[in-house]
């Protein structure tokens, strides 16, 4: 699967570069250097969001959260999932089988990627978060990175990307609250610090944009 992975990689660079035209953006550069696990999370504006991260992260494996709609589409789709090594998730089957194997992931020092809203969002706007990457995160001992994408792709597009601070989600742990409200309210905070990220990457390009007028 590694291998398969680092073709895919390798023989990609040249249409990514051409697809994407990304610009990230980090918080804390130090991220760019990490060498242990972590839960990955992002909004999600399109299929091609994990692509994007794939290349964000280039020097680390990462196996996706895949929905089973994705595997349903083609089997061209079924084979590339397989490829990049997706964690298969049947939703209407509320099959959790999911949550372990992604331990198993991270305990191999791979990193994992989940998009907490289970669906594209429509408008852009960040929905509601499932919080089973919180029990990930907790089950396996690893930090969470939050992400922020514009989800701007094509010939015209530039996608952008915004890398937040790592949280270590145990020192969020109440012991006072149940397992389940655990979940709950850390899941929440996630997400309104990446909502808060998209916000930072909407007043960079912003000002980028004013910089340039003005130049």
């Amino acid at each position: 699967m590694k291998l398969m992975l680092w073709i895919i990689k390798i023989t990609g660079i040249i249409p990514e570069l051409i697809y994407f035209k990304k610009k990230v953006y980090y918080v804390n550069k130090k991220i760019k250097k990490r060498k242990y696990p972590a839960v990955l999370v992002s909004n999600h504006t399109a299929v091609m969001d994990f692509a994007l991260y794939m290349f964000t992260f280039y020097n680390r494996t990462i196996r996706p959260v895949a929905a089973e709609i994705l595997y349903n589409k083609n089997p061209f789709m079924t084979f590339m999932l397989k490829c990049v090594g997706a964690i298969r998730v049947d939703r209407d089957k509320y099959d959790f089988n999911f949550i372990n194997k992604s331990i198993e992931v991270l305990n191999k020092k791979d990193d994992v990627i989940i998009f907490p809203e289970g669906r594209i969002s429509p408008t852009k706007e960040v929905l509601d978060f499932k919080p089973s990457f919180v029990e990930i995160a907790l089950e396996a001992d690893v930090p969470i990175i939050p992400a922020y994408t514009n989800g701007c792709y094509g010939k015209k597009a530039h996608a952008r990307v915004i890398i937040g601070e790592e949280i270590n989600v145990a020192k969020l742990y109440d012991n006072k609250l149940s397992k389940n409200e655990n979940l709950i309210n850390i899941s929440n905070y996630i997400r309104n610090i990446i909502i808060e990220l998209g916000d930072k990457l909407y007043a960079i390009e912003q000002k980028q944009k004013k910089d340039s007028t003005n130049s």
